[in-house]
């Protein structure tokens, strides 16, 4: 240390800014390297390819389906020279009527469990009367036994029996893959047999139609018959089942879309276990929060799941109500309906978890019990409408005229004894309430988030409304027995 502090100044100075220097450059080029390493293309894919594909197998289904005999026809002699070009007149002659026919399909699927689970879609094998897997090393075809499917996942799980342990791969967390991450896609595209294609995450969280949709899409090529696949990141983990394509051709055009492992799992193991899956139900039908609705309420922000309606269930049971806006399911912010959905799918049956609502202009906390959605769904939901007392006279508001309900209007429109509420039987077409979707025949059973069952009622609320300076106000509209909640401009 001494010797150090006995050099002269500019000595020192000059060995302090070459190491400040050297440590400068050290820094860049470990930036770019750890850059170059994140942007840049594998070598090759071989090694991955060469490590995963013996756990890919392919899979044939067949089925019996009705077909159309041909009507009987003349036959030519045996032996005829036509005989080897038309073996058809040569067969069994048609009769007229119908008769069975074996139909066949291919698809693709995956090894979860050195005991032979394999991973596929529920499509691929959907009404199949036998399930054939062949492994990528050749050998004899393995009967599979269906074990359980799931169609709002699009996935079924098989089992076969093997003379070895069977080789497998395992899920990884599809949440933590990234857009523009490299992707590998193993399958059996077009029955051509196993084949290997890559590519990048293009985007995630997309819905196709499905209430539990969560897929990742990728442009790695694939193509019919590669359903039920793998899509592996590169550390060889199973983050989706390739299920989908979008192409005006039928072939690859690098839309396609993968179900995240992070749902697959949860799915695979209930059908596991149960041979069927069991997803929580909270008992509510829901719609998203815009902006009117936001200011309609009063709430500082767009966020949240509207309840529409709430049927005999659990929700009922423990409070909620129609108008409440779901802010927080189980300690997690909801910030739509969709996340809404998948959270309580995910959740337990019976388990007792908090809710907080918004609800005039407050938030409370409600405890619920889970019930089960599958065994809600083979019940008739029955709507619950409140009571009140109906007026004869009409009334105009909001670019709309309405009535009270009377026995021969609840006729016309098809309602039952136990609807509630004033009926629209004109819509200014100018008007917001045209824009919005209200038309002739809609029901409205709440304004304001306050039943309504007489035309005073209806402008009553409006009084109010424009009173506590609101610039728009809620309605709960009711079409073919469907609420939905609709804000309207009160400068309309």
């Amino acid at each position: 240390m001494k010797a150090i502090a006995a050099q002269p100044a500019r000595t020192r100075n000059s060995m302090m800014a070459y190491a400040a220097g050297a440590l400068v450059t050290l820094a860049f080029l470990i930036v770019q390297t750890l850059g170059a390493a994140a942007r840049g293309a594998p070598d090759s894919f071989a090694d991955l390819a060469q490590r995963l594909s013996p756990a890919v197998v392919n899979i044939t289904t067949s089925t019996m389906v009705a077909g159309r005999n041909l009507p009987a026809m003349p036959r030519a002699p045996r032996g005829s020279p036509l005989e080897e070009l038309f073996p058809d007149l040569f067969g069994p002659q048609g009769n007229g009527e119908e008769r069975q026919r074996r139909a066949s399909a291919l698809g693709s699927g995956f090894i979860i469990s050195a005991d032979g689970y394999i991973v596929t879609n529920n499509h691929v094998i959907d009404g199949a009367d036998e399930i054939q897997i062949e492994l990528f090393d050749g050998g004899p075809l393995l009967d599979a036994k269906l074990i359980g499917t799931d169609e709002k996942t699009d996935i079924a799980l098989l089992k076969v029996e093997a003379e070895a342990p069977l080789p497998f791969v395992a899920f990884g967390d599809s949440n933590v893959s990234r857009v523009g991450d490299w992707v590998l896609a193993i399958g059996n595209p077009l029955g051509q047999g196993f084949s290997v294609s890559a590519g990048i995450i293009s985007a995630r969280n997309r819905s196709l139609r499905g209430t539990y949709d969560d897929y990742i899409q990728t442009d790695a090529a694939i193509n019919k018959g590669n359903s039920g696949g793998p899509l592996f990141d590169m550390d060889g983990n199973v983050i989706g089942v390739n299920t989908a394509i979008i192409s005006p051709t039928g072939g690859s055009i690098g839309l396609g879309f993968a179900m995240s492992s992070n749902v697959v799992t949860k799915v695979v193991a209930q059908l596991k276990e149960y041979g069927e899956t069991r997803r929580g139900w909270l008992g509510v039908q829901i719609q998203d929060v815009d902006e009117d609705i936001a200011e309609a309420v009063g709430l500082d922000s767009v966020k949240g799941a509207l309840v529409s309606n709430v049927p005999e269930g659990p929700a009922k049971e423990a409070g909620i109500l129609a108008g409440d806006i779901i802010l927080n399911f189980d300690g997690k912010d909801v910030s739509d309906t969709r996340g809404l959905v998948r959270a309580v799918g995910n959740a337990e049956v019976g388990k007792a978890v908090r809710v907080v609502v918004f609800r005039e202009g407050k938030t409370m906390t409600l405890k619920v019990t889970l019930g089960r959605r599958e065994d809600a769904e083979r019940d008739p939901v029955v709507p619950v409408v409140d009571e009140g007392d109906a007026g004869p006279s009409e009334r105009e508001a909001m670019g709309m005229r309405f009535t009270a309900l009377t026995g021969e209007l609840r006729s016309q429109l098809g309602l039952d004894d136990s609807a509630k509420g004033v009926a629209v039987i004109s819509v200014d077409e100018s008007s917001d309430a045209f824009t919005k979707g209200l038309r002739a025949g809609d029901l409205i059973s709440e304004v304001g988030q306050k039943p309504v069952t007489t035309p005073k009622d209806v402008t009553d609320a409006l009084k109010a409304a424009n009173d506590a300076g609101r610039k728009s106000i809620l309605l709960l509209v009711h079409r073919e027995g469907e609420p939905r909640f609709v804000a309207l401009s009160l400068d309309d």
